[in-house]
């Protein structure tokens, strides 16, 4: 017998089309993008997280000599953002990728390790997480829910 998995996400135009505190996170996640250390890959992310008490914190990817020593941008910034804030509840992720010396039209979404990382604190905090993932210069693609992402998701419920 075979099965059907639809996931849902809205595909938004440009930056101009996304709201107020939406351009705030791509702004954020933008300008921090270009401090990630990437000197391997050359391939810099920058994420913005916005908490429910409505501060923005932002993180990058950290490369390292030894991989897989490093860590991508979404982990840095939801794993930094937790432990300083535990009880605040995550609203929206929002994460832009590319080359360091080239413009990119293509969404680059969360890794499978970040999109493992992301279910945890959306279970941990019982509610949705919004995952916004954009290219530099183009079309940004918008989620519910990182189970968008991950329709076979592992958690806590399977221990």
């Amino acid at each position: 017998m075979q099965k059907e998995i639809n996931i849902h996400f809205e595909a938004i135009e440009n930056y101009q089309a996304l709201n107020d505190v939406e351009k705030k996170l791509f702004d954020a996640a933008m300008n921090i993008r270009k401090t990630a250390y990437a000197p391997y890959s050359e391939f810099l992310v920058g994420c913005a997280i916005l908490l429910e008490n409505g501060e923005i914190y932002t993180g990058t990817n950290q490369e390292n000599a030894a991989y897989p020593s490093g860590l991508c941008a979404e982990r840095t910034t939801i794993f930094w953002t937790a432990s300083n804030f535990p009880d605040v509840k995550i609203k929206k992720l929002f994460v832009i990728g590319a080359p360091r010396d080239a413009t990119s039209s293509t969404p680059i979404p969360p890794c499978g390790a970040c999109r493992q990382s992301i279910l945890e604190y959306e279970a941990k905090q019982k509610d949705l997480i919004e995952i916004y993932f954009a290219s530099l210069d183009g079309e940004i693609f918008k989620t519910k829910s990182i189970r968008d992402l991950l329709p076979f998701s592992f958690d806590a419920s399977f221990l």
